[in-house]
């Protein structure tokens, strides 16, 4: 069991002989960030009184005249560092202003607490739950470099099926095709007892694993399902994971990338996430409509499909997203819903249970913020609801094997990270409402994602571009 308050968490450093206790914090762009200190330096005071750190060292924070910030203590986050050797207690930490202690607005953590605060002012819900889905790339050998006059990268992966006519002294076959990695046994499946170690140091903080799988592609793609939970220790659960996957991986030898789309013309990593609404302990998306979902339900999911171009800024933040994100390859792109089916891009699993009634969004990938991410898909959500949003007629054909002109009434993702954060730019106010997003973040984080990596990559030769055109 975890500690409750500050007390617990001192009790729990001396009863395990602590050595350290490491601080924990996400940016706005979803890298997970740290401080350590000796474990002598915790006590009950510390979690009343908080911690100082500059915040004009983290990107598109604070300004430098304006630096000092505080570390906001959760004692309920308290676990021991599975990876780790030295033992080290972890605490998630919210940011606040030092001198006001409001909840600081650029806190993707502190975003997703104040959309759960507006949620239950509305009346409409008492709980968010989310349950991701994580896919992701094992890899045996990365390099890329750019400079003025080059640019490459290159991955790979032992059961790659571009090594099967590899001199490995000795090549021992066994590898995976293109799009056929689906759930092969060993030895087609090389990285069963990676992905167990994985799964075990998961469950050591207390993440409960529902299944653990190879994907389709070839090269490495892996899932490790956990359990569902509220919003934000489903987002909390979404950093554990990818660090634990990262570090297990290395101590493999081996290295984990969750940018979606890594290898051209296989599949790309995505984040399903799982959503429902609840009030005193009913699930507000069971009723009597389309396939068991309630009014309600049907309600969040119009909200999510007017909303989806912005909400994409968010839940797929990368220039690397739309790679995945394309039209006829198989990927999630039509703004529609229907039952059991996976070519659109919100389902409705099948299910018997009431309290499993759920819509599955399946656009979002691994490469943001997951506060951020599931905030987003909740504001949109409840404007859904609060507007009374039609979402339209479920579709349930096979949308991928669709001619154009059955397609052209259905609308889409974005087609590039730049038409996601135009959309963003454009379609904000139900962000904002409640003072969940605030404007100064928003064009915060639209100016870093524009700068420095959409005008990054676009003024860039690609190697592509230059077996095109060198010769025109």
């Amino acid at each position: 069991m975890r500690p409750r308050n500050g007390k617990e968490v001192v009790e729990m450093i001396q009863n395990n002989n602590i050595k350290f206790v490491d601080l924990r914090f996400t940016d706005m762009f979803g890298t997970w960030h740290h401080i350590t200190y000796p474990a002598h330096e915790i006590s009950e005071e510390t979690f009343e009184e908080g911690l100082f750190f500059d915040g004009s060292s983290i990107r598109q924070w604070q300004p430098i005249n304006a630096s000092d910030m505080m570390f906001k203590l959760d004692p309920t986050t308290a676990v021991i560092d599975p990876i780790s050797e030295i033992p080290t207690l972890v605490v998630i930490a919210d940011i606040v202003d030092p001198i006001t202690k409001a909840p600081y607005e650029k806190d993707p953590r502190q975003i997703a607490k104040k959309a759960i605060k507006y949620m239950k002012e509305t009346g409409i819900a008492d709980t968010f739950y989310c349950g991701p889905e994580l896919e992701f790339f094992i890899f045996d050998d990365v390099r890329a470099d750019v400079g003025v006059n080059y640019g490459y990268y290159f991955f790979d992966s032992e059961e790659g099926w571009w090594r099967v006519g590899k001199e490995e002294n000795p090549n021992l076959g066994h590898k995976i095709k293109y799009k056929g990695g689906y759930f092969p046994v060993p030895p087609v499946d090389k990285l069963d007892e990676i992905r167990k170690v994985m799964a075990q140091k998961i469950e050591e903080v207390g993440i409960p694993v529902e299944c653990l799988h190879h994907e389709v592609a070839t090269g490495g793609q892996c899932e490790i399902d956990f359990r569902f939970g509220d919003i934000i220790s489903a987002a909390d659960n979404v950093q554990w994971v990818k660090y634990i996957i990262k570090n297990v991986a290395q101590l493999f030898g081996k290295t984990v990338t969750f940018m979606p789309k890594p290898l051209v013309g296989d599949n790309g990593s995505g984040m399903h996430t799982h959503m429902s609404l609840w009030k005193e302990g009913k699930n507000l998306f069971a009723g009597d409509e389309y396939f068991g979902l309630s009014e309600l339900a049907l309600y969040f999911i119009g909200g999510i499909i007017k909303h989806a171009k912005a909400v994409c800024a968010f839940t797929n933040p990368t220039v690397n997203s739309y790679r995945r994100l394309v039209p006829g390859f198989e990927a999630p792109v039509n703004l529609c819903y229907s039952a059991r089916n996976r070519s659109a891009a919100i389902r409705i699993p099948v299910t018997s249970s009431e309290k499993a009634r759920r819509v599955e969004v399946r656009f979002p990938d691994p490469s943001g913020a997951p506060y951020l991410a599931f905030a987003a898909l909740l504001m949109a959500g409840l404007d859904g609801i609060q507007n009374k949003i039609d979402p339209g007629e479920a579709i349930e054909k096979d949308l991928y094997s669709l001619p154009p002109e059955e397609l052209k009434d259905i609308p889409t993702v974005p087609g590039s990270l730049k038409e996601a954060l135009d959309a963003l730019q454009k379609d904000a106010d139900f962000l904002m409402k409640g003072g969940v997003f605030t404007e100064n973040m928003i064009q915060d984080y639209i100016e870093y994602k524009l700068k420095n990596e959409w005008d990054e990559v676009r003024l860039r030769t690609t190697p592509m571009e230059v077996l095109l055109y060198y010769d025109v």
